[in-house]
């Protein structure tokens, strides 16, 4: 009678695995490449490994799969275009799949991510770009509604300044008054003198 097959998996093995990974590379142990960053006369070096180099970044597998078997089991790979804050916090992505970066600094990650073609880490500075970005949208709309509403209350407090302002052909009834009692008054004042002047005659 055959036995069924059972399925083993560890859900913890991953997390394990990345772990006991970064603790090598910090402690420089088993480390087979070391990069060298220079950016704008700063300069520092990495020991890390080739196998998660290779399997996180399309450029490091490519650079390490393309060596000469000549060059020894350790390697040195030098890089230009990316700053030395950029590539420490890459590192540290790519060994423990986390980092923590100011949020001027997302851009720049994405920036070496595409450039060291890691995807993983392209993924996931562009869906925190997004959510920063939905972010200051809702911000925006709950300003706006904010100030739509304060607009609509001081319409409310003053709704005779609103009806002035609707309809300002039509001249108010004071000022149509007074202008009528004066032309009057002067008639009256002409008319005074005048019979005045027939009594004396």
């Amino acid at each position: 009678m055959e036995s069924t097959a059972v399925l083993l998996e560890s859900k913890s093995s991953p997390i394990n695995l990345l772990n006991e990974m970064q603790q090598l590379r910090l402690l420089g142990l088993l480390c087979d490449v070391t990069v060298s960053v220079e950016y704008q006369g700063v300069r520092a070096e990495f020991p890390a490994h080739k196998a998660v180099l290779a399997a996180t970044s399309k450029f490091f597998k490519d650079v390490f799969l393309n060596e000469k078997p000549v060059d020894g089991p350790h390697s040195n790979v030098f890089l230009s275009e990316v700053q030395v804050a950029d590539f420490a916090s890459f590192l540290e992505f790519v060994y423990t799949a986390r980092v923590e970066v100011e949020e001027d600094r997302v851009q720049r990650m994405l920036d070496v991510a595409e450039k060291l073609k890691c995807l993983d880490l392209s993924e996931t500075c562009f869906q925190l770009k997004k959510q920063m970005l939905e972010s200051v949208l809702l911000e925006l709309q709950n300003f706006s509604e904010v100030q739509n509403s304060a607009e609509e209350e001081e319409g409310a407090a003053y709704p005779s300044v609103a009806k002035v302002e609707q309809d300002p052909s039509d001249p108010p009834e004071g000022a149509a008054a007074k202008p009528k009692e004066k032309p009057d008054k002067k008639k009256e004042v002409l008319k005074a003198p005048s019979a005045k002047i027939r009594r004396a005659s």
